[in-house]
């Protein structure tokens, strides 16, 4: 079975920072920005037997910085924008997830996330986006 694993930082994001000043600037009604870098494994069916496997690979995880997340489906959350290479490179995320909230704390609506992707999170000539 494919899952999806969502790596994000610990730490400040100073990206997922910088984003949401920009959104804002932009004219894109967001409150909060955080960012994760997804990536699809095989695990057959023992899904702490993965999760050990992703955190002893040093690649794409540091348990000094990072934190960890079996997502329940494949596909973006609510509140949340999937930016997916058109390309894939081998070794690297297969998205960006960008959860966006609104000034209630609850997560962005569709209108929102697509206003984000169009103004600043996706360039469409390399990339697609999902909601």
């Amino acid at each position: 079975m494919t899952r999806a694993i969502a790596i994000g930082l610990k730490i400040p994001d100073n990206t997922a920072y910088t984003a949401l000043v920009a959104l804002r600037r932009l004219g894109v009604a967001v409150e909060g920005v955080e960012r994760n870098e997804v990536f699809f494994f095989d695990d057959d069916g023992d899904v702490a037997a993965l999760v050990r496997r992703v955190k002893a690979d040093e690649t794409i995880f540091n348990p000094n910085k990072h934190r960890l997340e079996v997502l329940a489906q494949a596909a973006p959350r609510p509140g949340e924008l999937w930016v997916e290479p058109l390309e894939r490179a081998p070794n690297r995320a297969a998205a960006v997830a960008w959860r966006l909230t609104d000034a209630r704390g609850l997560p962005a609506s569709s209108q929102v996330l697509e206003a984000a992707a169009d103004r600043l999170l996706c360039n469409p000539a390399i990339d697609r986006a999902r909601v």
